[in-house]
């Protein structure tokens, strides 16, 4: 997910260079919403994905 994150904001970086404004704005908007999906799946994995340790 974070890879797509980073696919969209190359994206948006490079349609913004060539003057792409819309495109640049909605692939920026795409990648800062997987980007922050990205994050709160990862904080779930850390909080819920601890185990005991061992005996």
């Amino acid at each position: 997910m974070l890879g797509y994150a980073i696919t969209f904001l190359i994206i948006a970086i490079i349609a913004a260079v060539l003057g792409f404004g819309g495109i640049a704005g909605a692939a920026a908007g795409i990648a800062k919403i997987l980007f922050f999906l990205f994050l709160i799946l990862f904080i779930a994995a850390l909080i819920f994905g601890r185990r005991r340790p061992p005996v």
